[in-house]
């Protein structure tokens, strides 16, 4: 049996690797209920993820590198420094919420800060213009995923909580057009019914992220579970072919069939 030619595309060896970093979000939901995601979808025409729902994040830029290899101790991966700046350098950039600092900032102060970001490009020189200083160790390492086709984004997944959700939030319009915050266990039932689009490896997250009852849980499972890098790998089961991920790395689902690897990449917009 052949392998389906969209495989072939993804599951090729990697021409170019982008390091990247993606926050998931959490707000405390409706009293009872479950934890809050902060969500976006991108724009229809993206390369990436074209009018899929997604956590905020994007690639890891030369001058988060730069600032981590001044930031880093003895003994600690630049990468994962970098990653770490890249993912509040983003989500400040796509959503206008600014985290993983030392002390809290008002929303007028982030949406200052954000238009200075996004004329100037570079998050260092504007938080220190304020003397704003990062808290990085608030970024609780999730997950890794490395897909390792042709244009492979290398994603480090993190948790951050905003508990209360008392934030001003704005779509970029550029990338994105729309966020919105919404329950793991909603995402994936608004995918099911066609509302929503999701990537494979965002219904992965959700579906892990759908077992916790609120931050707690899922920052001490978070702990509890080493972050090993999830390739997904491709294998025959009774005559289909199924995508296959490390049963090891903390999801509830380790196999699905090739057709959701990418289904629902596009969908109406979300409400």
């Amino acid at each position: 049996m052949e392998t389906p030619p969209q495989l072939d595309r993804m599951f090729s060896d990697p021409v170019e690797v982008i390091p990247a970093a993606t926050v998931v979000v959490f707000r405390k939901g409706q009293p009872g209920g479950p934890p809050e995601l902060l969500m976006l979808q991108r724009a229809a025409q993206m390369r990436f993820a074209g009018g899929a729902a997604v956590f905020p994040g994007g690639r890891v830029d030369p001058a988060d590198r730069d600032w981590a290899a001044e930031l880093a101790g003895a003994g600690d991966d630049v990468e994962e420094v970098a990653a770490r700046i890249a993912a509040v350098r983003e989500t400040l950039e796509e959503a206008g919420l600014l985290l993983a600092l030392a002390a809290p900032v008002s929303a007028g102060q982030a949406a200052e800060a954000r238009a200075e970001l996004l004329g100037e490009g570079a998050l260092r020189p504007v938080l220190e213009r304020r003397g704003w200083q990062l808290a990085l160790d608030r970024l609780v390492p999730f997950a890794r995923w490395f897909p390792r086709h042709r244009r492979s984004f290398d994603t480090r997944f993190y948790l951050h909580d905003i508990g209360t959700g008392a934030h001003e939030i704005s779509v970029d319009a550029t990338e994105n057009t729309h966020l919105f915050w919404v329950s793991a266990e909603q995402a994936l039932a608004r995918a099911e019914r066609g509302e929503l689009g999701i990537i494979f490896p965002t219904r992965c997250n959700l579906q892990r992220l759908a077992l916790f009852a609120d931050y707690a849980e899922a920052e001490a499972h978070a702990r509890a579970v080493p972050v090993q890098t999830v390739t997904p790998r491709v294998e025959q089961r009774d005559g289909a072919w199924w995508i296959v991920i490390p049963e090891d790395a903390g999801y509830p689902v380790s196999a699905a069939p090739v057709e959701e690897f990418d289904r629902g990449a596009t969908a109406p917009r979300a409400s």
